[in-house]
């Protein structure tokens, strides 16, 4: 019998080479930091003690080895990651702000990740989560997106709850309206969507995230659980039609870069629908919710890279405990 995981992931695993100081040359430095949203997620659910499996293709090179080599030591299943002997491992280049945001470059004409075929697929593992959570740079080309397509076609085969996270890359389409079909093929295929405020707006044309939220609901009904993430002005929930909550975000100094920070966010409330379901939720569960993963969040951000970055519960539990002060709130609409 196939073994039951927590969440199992699809898409790319890569490495970010983040800048870091410079040689007694002057030459700029880079660290390799493994990185890719949907293993970044896994990461932080591991340490939070949920089973987790990685679906994806690297190259069979040094980056390759690195990388698979990292997810078995952060604890997740990785039989099902193919080693490419022909296409190499996907690099992205990240450029960081003073302000912490980033900018990224990548190599991926093609990458690995991109290879990924139906035929690759471990059917049986996907139909074996509980969540299936996927984004948008699986479906940036067509053999990809044909096998993002059948996984989640065999995720809800096996009664799984789908995860959706766009990870808008504009660089990584040919064309944004490429994407933005991309994109809206995912909304209607997630119970739990994670969307940032710049991709709010290109799916609606809305910057106020009520009425922007408002418009997805109608548009994909399907959506239980909508989380808008909005960097450094926080984080809101929108269920159903219960009133939408917001809660701010931890600004305590120290940010570093903020990679990894929305799948540490995204990962922190699949934890929570592991732990408490999808079904009843108040007003007060959904802060809790927002305010656990914003706190993690910001956690990351003090710290160079993801998967390697992850914090621990027992880190994020006293920085909630020391900041009752941040008030959450419900939003009202106009």
């Amino acid at each position: 019998m196939e073994i039951k995981f927590d969440v199992v992931a699809l898409g790319e695993l890569l490495i970010d080479f983040t800048a870091n100081g410079t040689s007694s040359q002057g030459n700029g430095l880079f660290e390799a930091c493994p990185g890719g949203a949907p293993c970044n997620v896994l990461a932080m659910l591991r340490k939070l003690n949920k089973t987790c499996a990685f679906v994806g293709k690297v190259g069979d090179d040094m980056f390759g080895r690195l990388l698979k080599n990292t997810i078995v030591e952060a604890g997740i299943h990785a039989d099902a990651l193919v080693m490419d002997t022909e296409t190499p491992t996907t690099l992205a280049f990240v450029q960081t702000f003073p302000n912490g945001d980033r900018d990224f470059s990548f190599y991926r004409q093609p990458g690995a990740d991109m290879m990924l075929t139906e035929e690759e697929l471990p059917l049986d593992t996907i139909r074996a989560a509980r969540i299936f959570h996927f984004g948008t740079l699986s479906m940036t080309h067509p053999g990809v997106r044909n096998a993002t397509v059948k996984a989640v076609a065999a995720a809800k085969e096996g009664g799984a709850l789908i995860s959706f996270d766009p990870n808008l890359r504009p660089p990584l389409w040919g064309s944004l309206d490429d994407a933005r079909e991309a994109i809206a093929w995912g909304l209607g295929q997630c119970d739990i969507l994670k969307i940032a405020d710049n991709e709010l707006e290109f799916m609606t044309g809305e910057t106020d995230f009520v009425k922007g939220a408002a418009i997805l609901h109608a548009q994909y009904p399907n959506i239980m659980i909508l989380n808008v993430t909005a960097g450094p002005d926080g984080s809101y929930s929108f269920y159903g039609e219960e009133e939408p909550v917001y809660v701010p975000s931890f600004t305590l100094g120290g940010t570093i870069e903020t990679t990894g920070a929305g799948d540490t966010f995204c990962a922190s409330v699949l934890n929570f629908v592991l732990e408490n379901g999808m079904t009843g939720l108040t007003a007060a569960d959904r802060r809790s919710m927002l305010r656990f993963a914003n706190a993690a969040a910001y956690i990351v951000t003090t710290r160079k890279g993801a998967i390697r970055s992850m914090p621990q519960r027992g880190e994020v539990e006293p920085l909630l405990a020391a900041n009752r002060s941040a008030r959450p709130s419900i939003v009202s609409p106009e």
